[in-house]
């Protein structure tokens, strides 16, 4: 990214630790979801199962996607000192994490 000026070091580590944050987030729900889809498991037992299992590695998706993409606006953001963007994908998260315990804890 050769346009725009040079940012200060220490922000643009900061986006670097950011982005891997966001990556190991992704690891951390495709991991979840594979083990959720190899693991018998009684109380999730058939399409419960497969579906979260299939939700959890459709996320990861688009948090891995998602990282790439903030990275790049936020690195593309310093060298022209502009305003941050907002961090999309972090209220997705919350509202994802809400409905799969929501979607755990129904009878």
């Amino acid at each position: 990214m050769a346009d725009g000026c040079e940012p200060d070091p220490r922000f643009t580590l900061a986006n670097e630790r950011t982005f891997l944050a966001w990556i190991r987030t992704a690891l951390a729900l495709l991991a979840s979801g594979i083990a959720l889809d190899a693991l018998p498991l009684e109380l999730l037992a058939g399409r419960p199962q497969t579906l979260l299992s299939h939700a959890l590695t459709g996320m990861a998706l688009l948090v891995s996607v998602n990282a790439t993409l903030r990275w790049l606006n936020v690195e593309r953001a310093l060298r022209h000192r502009q305003a941050l963007p907002y961090p999309i994908l972090a209220p997705l998260l919350g509202l994802f994490g809400l409905i799969v315990s929501t979607l755990l804890l129904l009878p």
